[in-house]
């Protein structure tokens, strides 16, 4: 008889070996999860895989994406959201005299049970992913809820909102600030719908002016009345904790809050400018963040000396490159792929931009003296393997984190400075000694962001030799593959660019690169020493993304630009 098992079943169906089953029976066993959470727990399936076998073992089928766009709101009206998310399913249409259920685990029967009884029909469950599920549960229900009507009913026609304010009102009326608590919720639900990182509301003269920057450009979204701008900034500083009264001095606040399920966590910073208060709310929607080296552009071979460098057991890693180009998420992909039960990893940030389940986390606070410098110095007592320091910004720190690397500690920080050599030239400017960098530091990686082509209304082209003589690309490296030039659709706002991702620059310390910085040579002798022995430049892996059709000719040249 055959053997249907889903262990069987994955040695049959996947690249998993018999001593990987065996390993993960133990994990299975030891800590009570389930096999499929121990084979994607050690890193030997991907979930997908998991899935997959369990579609074969109990014969449902199964679904690698749920459209949102076919659940009928009737079928959702009685079921609570937090009991969808809770048992990760979604019933997505009626099929004759069945329900057809989207699930995460096929054998949650007392679920099944619970929606045929709501139902009163059969259900048909088809086996999809967790994350999936819960992205579909929170799309379904924000759009059919009265609240997330009413809010798109905002986002369409703000003019709406903003007559309220050219009525004259009784100073007593409670309803005042309605209009107000309308107009700052529908900006922050439109910014998030738009995946805005920063919401800017600037005050001048005559007008003022609301922009959204996405995918690192900043757009003008609204000009509310002039009139309410009080009102506005003062409904902010609210949210955020931050002292109404207090208009003449920079405040820093933070707003934590939830958007059809999504949690977002928003840091609030006020200037005071010549005509009122300026305003920039930065947005981190925590559950669109994907720690996977894998996911911030890195491949092939620069993927595979990234990897090599963050497995060192000693060492400084340092991350480089302008204020927004994702140094953080990067340092925090690397933590997540080292981050295990046999490693200690300690982190001190400022401010704290991702929880680490596993990871201490401690954040700075300069009013009782818990610095960068402070906080790693007592870093040093509690044993740690890993350590990360938010940024290096002056020598007490710099020293403190090379000590740490030199008595055996790998140590992650970040640096403001347009290139990998920069950093080093940085260093000893700031005092550190030449030959404590030359020895400590085992790797730099520079990095920006770029906007990626938007694949729903690209055009393909072939581009003149001209054209790519402005990015040093030749005809013959293209070998005959089209480029793609933006065009603009509702998918990206007619921007002709949706998402983006980072373009880097590595750099492995070697003994001549050593040598070199021992003798203090300047930074054009290090990096042309770099470049010798195999360093990729950022404008060379900008270009490879442009050869792969992943952006364009002007966006290379508008991030780039600074480093050639």
């Amino acid at each position: 008889m055959e053997d249907r098992s889903l262990g069987a079943i994955l040695l049959a169906s996947t690249t998993l070996t018999q001593e990987q089953l065996e390993q993960a029976l133990v994990v299975h066993r030891e800590k009570g999860i389930k096999l499929g959470d121990a084979l994607v727990q050690l890193k030997f399936l991907r979930t997908e895989d998991i899935l997959k076998a369990l579609s074969i073992q109990l014969g449902f089928p199964y679904a690698s994406t749920v459209d949102v766009d076919e659940v009928p709101n009737d079928l959702i009206a009685d079921l609570p959201i937090n009991y969808a998310k809770r048992n990760e399913l979604l019933p997505l249409r009626r099929d004759g005299d069945a329900v057809v259920v989207a699930i995460a685990d096929p054998t949650n029967f007392s679920a099944l049970d619970d929606l045929r009884l709501l139902y009163g029909q059969r259900i048909r469950p088809v086996i999809a992913g967790a994350y999936d599920i819960v992205n579909a549960v929170n799309a379904v229900y924000n759009r059919s809820s009265d609240k997330g009507e009413s809010a798109m009913e905002e986002l369409d026609d703000m003019s709406e909102i903003e007559q309220d304010f050219d009525e004259p009102v009784d100073l007593l009326d409670a309803d005042d600030e309605a209009p107000i608590i309308r107009l700052v919720n529908s900006l922050l639900f439109r910014a998030v719908k738009q995946k805005a990182s920063d919401i800017h509301v600037e005050p001048f003269e005559k007008e003022l002016l609301v922009r959204f920057r996405i995918d690192g450009v900043l757009y003008d979204i609204m000009n509310p009345p002039k009139r309410a701008q009080n009102s506005i900034i003062s409904r902010i500083k609210i949210m955020s904790g931050l002292n109404i009264a207090e208009k003449r001095l920079p405040q820093d606040g933070r707003i934590r809050i939830k958007i059809a399920g999504r949690d977002i966590d928003i840091r609030v910073s006020t200037v005071p400018t010549a005509f009122g208060e300026s305003v920039v709310m930065r947005l981190l929607d925590k559950s669109a963040v994907k720690l996977e080296l894998e996911r911030l552009g890195l491949e092939g071979e620069m993927l595979r000396r990234v990897r090599l460098l963050i497995h060192q057991h000693h060492g400084i890693i340092l991350v480089t490159g302008p204020t927004g180009s994702g140094k953080t998420t990067t340092l925090y992909a690397s933590l997540a792929e080292l981050n295990s039960a046999e490693l200690k990893i300690l982190t001190v940030e400022d401010p704290i931009e991702y929880q680490l389940k596993g990871v201490n986390q401690v954040q700075v606070n300069p009013r009782i003296d818990l610095t960068f410098s402070s906080a790693l110095r007592s870093f040093l007592r509690q044993d740690p393997d890993v350590i990360l320091v938010g940024e290096i910004r002056d020598k007490e720190t710099a020293e403190i984190a090379i000590q740490a690397s030199l008595t055996g500690h790998l140590v992650f920080s970040t640096l403001h400075t347009n290139d990998a050599v920069s950093s080093v030239t940085r260093l000893i400017d700031m005092g550190v000694e030449p030959f404590l960098v030359s020895s400590s530091v085992i790797g730099i990686l520079a990095q920006r962001l770029v906007r990626t082509i938007c694949h729903e209304c690209a055009k393909k082209y072939q581009a003149t030799q001209e054209e790519l003589d402005r990015i040093g690309l030749s005809l013959e490296a293209l070998k005959g593959r089209p480029l793609y030039r933006p065009v603009g659709c509702p998918n990206c706002m007619e921007t002709g660019y949706a998402g983006r991702t980072a373009v880097h620059e590595l750099l492995i310390a070697s003994d001549t690169f050593r040598g070199a910085v021992m003798r203090e040579d300047d930074a054009a002798t290090l990096k042309k020493i770099a470049v010798e022995e195999g360093m990729e430049t950022l404008r060379s892996d900008a270009v490879n993304k442009v050869a792969n059709g992943v952006t364009t000719i002007e966006e290379v040249l508008r991030v780039t630009q600074d480093t050639l």
